[in-house]
């Protein structure tokens, strides 16, 4: 079979080159990027952003009548017009009524990264020099909110991504689908709500993401067809509980999961023979990782969420790993690509692989 590949021709490098670094963020830029971030968060976990996106026109004074007497007016006001100061929103008729910019829709497409580290890792930065002393460890002394890291996955699934994964499931032919690292199971969902008479199964070792999925296949109508799980299905004790439903699948798939399935060096080299395991009927995998940028000190750009990505997961204690060392780990399991294409965020890949 033909292995569809991205492929990319490097530019030679002068032998007299030392190595390039972007522009140095500046005072301002920091400060003042850490301000917007929190705007933005702001805005979406008050639905803002969904309603600015519906409603050409926002009114302010009808918005906090109906939402009532507790929401702070005066303090939402203020928020706005940060957002205005970044160019997001314009304040019409006295600052009444605020209306997206073009780059406030494209802030508000975007918006799963800020969830994602506002949102989910805010603790986790904001504790980063505890954590670099010692004298706090993240998982006991420090915390990530893992709802919100599952809701701003599922945001950016839904708004950047989705379209790719249409794209290449529709190559692929499947009864009962498991989605492995599932999150609220927004992605799941979708799938299966595209696709008549099919199944689908939606996997997560978080219990509050997982109440979050109950609720994403409620709101679809698909509680019939896919099922929101708590478990861990490369543990055998945890997989035994829901050895029947697993045994249906006949195609899984994962995405931003693998690395830190991929975390525990003893494991590491046995890590997609036990997935094959898990799932004895499987013979499709789609999985996607976010991967080590190469020669990242180098780089001369600085691309969005790639720098948060790697210091999140260095202050987690998850190392992370080159494109080449999964593509060896998936041979080495006997699984065989057969696509591979560029995933939304930068330096992340999905790969359909073939069971041999």
């Amino acid at each position: 079979m033909t292995l569809l590949l991205d492929h990319r021709i490097p530019t030679p490098v002068p032998a007299d080159w030392h190595g390039a670094t972007p522009a140095p963020v500046g005072v301002d830029q920091a400060y003042n990027g850490y301000v917007a971030a929190t705007v933005i968060n702001t805005l979406d976990r008050l639905g803002i952003f969904e309603r600015l996106l519906a409603d050409p026109a926002f009114d302010i004074p009808a918005y906090c009548r109906a939402a009532g007497p507790a929401t702070r007016e005066r303090v939402l006001r203020e928020v706005l017009r940060a957002a205005a100061t970044c160019g997001w929103v314009r304040l019409l008729n006295g600052g009444d009524i605020a209306v997206l910019t073009p780059a406030g829709e494209e802030i508000a497409r975007m918006r799963g990264y800020f969830t994602w580290g506002v949102g989910g890792y805010h603790d986790v930065f904001g504790q980063a020099h505890r954590i670099t002393s010692g004298t706090a460890d993240f998982g006991t002394d420090v915390l990530r909110d893992e709802a919100m890291v599952a809701l701003g996955s599922g945001q950016n699934d839904r708004n950047f991504m989705a379209g790719t994964l249409e794209a290449v499931l529709a190559e692929v032919d499947f009864g009962t689908i498991a989605d492995l690292g599932s999150g609220i199971s927004a992605r799941v969902s979708r799938v299966v709500g595209e696709r008549p008479g099919t199944r689908g199964l939606g996997l997560d070792i978080s219990g509050p993401a997982t109440e979050l999925a109950q609720r994403t296949i409620a709101d679809a109508g698909l509680t019939d067809r896919v099922q929101a799980i708590r478990t861990d299905v490369l543990d055998v004790c945890h997989r035994d509980a829901h050895r029947e439903a697993l045994a249906e699948v006949d195609t899984v798939m994962s995405f931003f999961l693998l690395h830190d399935l991929l975390n525990d060096r003893a494991t590491r080299p046995q890590i997609f023979t036990r997935l094959r395991e898990a799932f004895p009927a499987a013979r499709t995998f789609v999985l996607a990782d976010t991967m080590l940028r190469p020669d990242a000190e180098n780089s001369t750009a600085l691309p969005v969420f790639s720098l948060g990505f790697e210091l999140a997961h260095a202050l987690m204690g998850v190392e992370l790993h080159a494109k080449e060392t999964y593509e060896q780990l998936f041979a080495d399991a006997g699984l065989r690509p057969r696509r591979i294409v560029p995933f939304g965020t930068p330096h992340s890949w999905l790969y359909v692989l073939e069971a041999e």
